[in-house]
C-alpha cells in the first residue's frame, strides 16, 4: 500500500496546480477563477440538486465525476468553448486531453487509476443519467459565474451563450428550469448594462440560418 500512497500523493501534489490554472471566467471581486472553484461549485450544485432530479441518481458517483473530470487540465490547461471553433482544435483538445487522463492513470496504477480513467470516459461519453448531470452541471456552473461577474469580462460570444444552455438541460426537469432560472438572471444583467436581448438573439438566429 506504500507504494500506492505515494503515487496518490504524487498526483495530489499535480492536482495544486488546479488553484493556481485560471479559467475565462471572473468572480464578483473582480478576480479570475480557478479550475478547483469551478470544480467545487459543480459539486456543491450536486449536492443540493440531487433531491430534485428528474431520476435516482448515484450520488457518489456523480461526485467522483465532477471531480476527476478537470483533472486533465492539471497537464492540458484549460481551453474556453469559445476557442473551439474548428474541427482541429476540438481535436488536439481530445487529444491532449486523452494524453493526460493516460498519463494520470499511469501514475496512479492499475486500481484508482483505472477508476479514474472510466469515471472521466464516462463523463465525456455523456451516455449515463450521472454523466449528462455531470455535464449539464459543468455548462450551468460556467453560465452562473459569468452572472457573477462585472460584465465588462463578458465577451460578446458569451452574451450569446445566455442562450444557449438548453441543449444540456433538456433531459431533466429540475436542470431545465435551473437553466431557465440562470438564464433570465443573464438577460437581466444585460438588458441593466444597456445590451439588447433582442439584438443577442438575432445575432443567433442569423448564425444559425447561415450554419
Amino acid at each position: 500500500m506504500k507504494q500506492e500512497l505515494k503515487n496518490i500523493l504524487e498526483v495530489l501534489t499535480l492536482a495544486e496546480r488546479l488553484k493556481s490554472e485560471l479559467r475565462h471566467s471572473w468572480l464578483s471581486d473582480g478576480r479570475q477563477e480557478s479550475v478547483a472553484e469551478h470544480t467545487w461549485r459543480m459539486a456543491l450544485m450536486a449536492v443540493l440538486l440531487e433531491p430534485y432530479l428528474d431520476e435516482e441518481v448515484d450520488t457518489a458517483r456523480l461526485l467522483k465525476m465532477i471531480l476527476v473530470h478537470d483533472l486533465v487540465e492539471i497537464e492540458a490547461g484549460d481551453c474556453p468553448a469559445f476557442t473551439l471553433n474548428t474541427v482541429e482544435a476540438r481535436i488536439e483538445k481530445q487529444q491532449k486531453e486523452l494524453k493526460a487522463i493516460e498519463t494520470l492513470r499511469e501514475k496512479l496504477g492499475n486500481g484508482i487509476g483505472q477508476h479514474v480513467y472510466e469515471l472521466w470516459q464516462e463523463f465525456e461519453a455523456r451516455e449515463t443519467y450521472e454523466a449528462r448531470v455531470a455535464f449539464a452541471l459543468d455548462k450551468l456552473e460556467v453560465r452562473l459565474q459569468h452572472n457573477h461577474a462585472d460584465i465588462k469580462t463578458w465577451l460578446e460570444v458569451e452574451q450569446e451563450n445566455v442562450f444557449k444552455m438548453g441543449d444540456h438541460t433538456a433531459f431533466d426537469s429540475c436542470l431545465d428550469q435551473l437553466k431557465d432560472l440562470i438564464q433570465e438572471q443573464g438577460a437581466q444583467k444585460m438588458e441593466a448594462a444597456g445590451i439588447s436581448t433582442t439584438q443577442v438573439l438575432a445575432r443567433i438566429a442569423s448564425s444559425n440560418e447561415m450554419a
